[in-house]
């Protein structure tokens, strides 16, 4: 296994676009590990309603909203103690960038990353990044039937465009051991059994990128 200690004293984050599965996921294998969790709060964001709504208005409040927040809570952490008992969250600080990215324009990119250079501390990379994909079409209709005010306004053109954003982000991704998984017919929420065999699939990894596609469900 390319990871170099125990899973259940690693830092493992989830990635992918909204509506993917993160979150699901971070809690099952927090509950196998003991592990606590770092969640990302979009729910606490006061602009994300707003930035669907009208995103060219409103993409520079939520995108700095998002990275203070982001900020706090990786600053609340006692680094030299952070991973003793192991840590699965569902985003990785980098993400920050990619959305800002898909976002802001030109001018605006230019004064996030003044902000983001100021701000910035050393963030402790993931032992392990989970990429999950799905296709967009999948996405929505999961999203359609979670029926979150806060997502009412996402416009499928906006989630494909950002699913094509991570996909482009995690082919070039270094920085951790990556496993990218196709999710589509994997049911971590309800089949212990998808996690089991996602679990195995991560002691099996032989290089730094792999990926993983296996139907386990029925």
């Amino acid at each position: 296994m390319v990871i170099q200690k125990p899973l259940d004293q690693c830092h493992i984050a989830i990635e992918g676009a909204i509506g993917v599965g993160k979150t699901t996921l971070t809690h099952k294998l927090a509950e196998r590990f003991n592990a606590s969790t770092l969640l990302e709060d979009v729910d606490d964001n006061p602009f994300i309603e707003f930035f669907y709504q009208d995103p060219s208005r409103h993409a520079m409040s939520v995108q700095l909203s998002f990275l203070f927040s982001r900020l706090k809570q990786w600053q609340s952490l006692q680094q030299p103690n952070l991973f003793t008992r192991g840590l699965i969250s569902d985003y990785i600080f980098a993400k920050d960038r990619l959305f800002a990215n898909i976002n802001l324009s030109d001018e605006e990119l230019t004064l996030y990353d003044q902000v983001a250079n100021l701000a910035c501390i050393d963030i402790a990379k993931p032992d392990l990044v989970i990429y999950l994909q799905s296709n967009p079409d999948v996405v929505m209709q999961r999203i359609r039937q979670r029926n979150l005010r806060i997502e009412h306004g996402l416009s499928e053109a906006y989630l494909r465009e950002v699913m094509a954003a991570y996909d482009q982000f995690f082919f070039r991704y270094q920085d951790s051991p990556l496993l990218v998984v196709q999710t589509d017919h994997l049911n971590f929420s309800s089949r212990d059994e998808d996690v089991d065999a996602l679990l195995m699939r991560i002691q099996n990894m032989r290089s730094n990128t792999e990926f993983w596609a296996e139907c386990v469900s029925s």
